[in-house]
């Protein structure tokens, strides 16, 4: 089972790259993020056209996050962390999606820092962390996926001069990210390659595309279940290079399928 996660910085302008990395990829999951939609804006029907069912939490010009399921319709578990209900953001959606419970998440950017929306990153990653103990301890097989806003260690991005204020290399940041870990999840992409360097974003300015400098902001965590069937990982590089492109790249995992659980293409 190929489980994906992509930053689609826009649905709507980028509905043609997401339809032909669904047609030639073909993940059996997906989780987006920043659609910059509403709900009723979503192209809900495109995608059931491309043969994926889908739940979606949109908001006007920001944030959005969804889940896509190959050959079926994911059943919707949260909207928001719990505990966080005033929050305004679309930032969280939760499903059961082919035996899996999946948790999709858009992890607040928290730029400038100090300030008011470093702080919300920090509110809100606790929170996240909070629920993910929770969704640990529930026994379930669980996958969050998503763009966590952070970049673990030095190892994960180019070159740290540049980007020493930035709110995604703060230590604060990184520490909540390594509690997160520390409750028992497995950074997927991280396992499959520990001693190699690679990007999931890369943004706009200073050629740091053609250049390949990049940070590691997307993730893939499994829980302690589902940990030793990951069978391979990786990033769909070809999809930043394309024309209008988003700043980031589809990460992905296989995980070994459970006996008895048809691939989405054969039920």
């Amino acid at each position: 089972m190929k489980i994906a996660t992509f930053n689609i910085n826009g649905i709507r302008s980028r509905i043609d790259a997401l339809l032909t990395w669904l047609e030639r990829e073909a993940p059996d999951i997906v989780c987006l993020q920043e659609l910059k939609a509403t709900d009723a804006q979503f192209p809900a029907a495109a995608i059931e056209n491309a043969g994926y069912g889908a739940l979606w939490h949109g908001q006007a010009s920001w944030n959005g996050v969804a889940i896509l399921a190959k050959g079926s319709q994911p059943i919707l578990s949260r909207r928001g962390l719990p505990g966080f209900e005033n929050d305004t953001h679309s930032r969280y959606i939760e499903a059961a999606v082919h035996g899996l419970l999946i948790g999709c998440l858009y992890l607040p950017n928290g730029n400038p820092q100090p300030g008011p929306k470093f702080d919300y990153k920090l509110e809100w990653f606790e929170r996240f962390n909070a629920h993910a103990a929770a969704l640990l301890k529930s026994g379930h097989p669980v996958v969050l996926a998503g763009d966590y806003n952070v970049v673990p260690t030095d190892e994960d991005i180019y070159n740290t001069r540049s980007w020493l204020k930035d709110a995604l290399l703060q230590p604060e940041s990184r520490a909540a990210y390594a509690r997160l870990l520390a409750q028992g999840w497995t950074d997927a992409l991280r396992k499959k390659y520990p001693e190699e360097r690679i990007y999931t974003f890369w943004d706009y300015f200073r050629q740091h595309w053609q250049t390949n400098s990049g940070l590691r902001i997307d993730h893939i965590l499994l829980s302690k279940d589902l940990a030793p069937k990951l069978q391979d990982a990786g990033v769909d590089k070809w999809v930043r290079g394309e024309p209008h492109a988003s700043d980031h790249a589809p990460t992905w995992v296989v995980l070994k399928e459970s006996r008895g659980r048809k691939k989405a293409s054969e039920a």
